[in-house]
């Protein structure tokens, strides 16, 4: 192994924020994925970052409060295994009423709806699951539309009230807002009902 080829993949994660999500192939402009393995696996050995699952590591995050490293981030590990696979993904689930501030509960499961197969990844148990999707219905849709219509979703038509609607509305950008009265026109009456509200000035 050349050591100017593990002298840069080791420069590259120096300079990533701790919490960064690599793939292998996140460093083959810089050698073969052989190669690129041997260096992380340097890397892994040296505690610089952790495999997570195989081909995925993490720059670990130190927590100064808890003295100890903080677990990989579910969301982070999850886009980088669509993104291995070129898959494209949006939260669904308790994962999508979290990042919508409309749940604070921890997920048990991290699931997320892809224009990929049905798949299912664990470790240090946490688990993401992918919900295989038709691809129209995820990628004419921006990410932000996609998160609110599948968190209405979850929440079902009986539990949304006009606390739920008004924070979503607060939270939302305008920006938002307009892109999100354009893409979802194909969803169900009840649900695009519901957007109107949430998107009203």
């Amino acid at each position: 192994m050349a050591s100017g080829i593990y002298t840069e993949i080791k420069k590259r994660i120096e300079l990533a924020e701790p919490g960064t999500v690599f793939l292998t192939s996140d460093f083959t402009d810089i050698a073969t994925t052989t190669t690129v393995r041997k260096c992380l696996g340097r890397q892994v050995e040296k505690k610089n970052i952790r495999r997570v699952i195989a081909g995925v590591y993490e720059k670990p995050v130190y927590s100064k409060l808890l003295k100890e490293y903080i677990p990989a981030n579910p969301d982070a590990v999850a886009y980088a295994i669509a993104r291995s696979f070129h898959w494209t993904i949006a939260p669904c689930g308790d994962v999508a009423l979290n990042k919508l501030g409309l749940s604070t509960q921890v997920p048990v499961v991290w699931s997320y709806i892809s224009d990929g197969p049905y798949r299912k990844f664990s470790w240090d148990n946490i688990t993401v699951s992918y919900k295989h999707r038709a691809n129209r219905e995820i990628s004419f849709m921006s990410e932000t539309t996609t998160l609110v219509v599948e968190a209405l979703k979850t929440l079902g038509k009986e539990r949304i009230d006009d606390d739920i609607i008004v924070s979503l509305r607060n939270r939302l950008p305008e920006e938002e807002k307009k892109k999100m009265l354009k893409e979802a026109t194909g969803v169900s009456e009840w649900l695009y009902t519901v957007i109107r509200k949430v998107c009203a000035e």
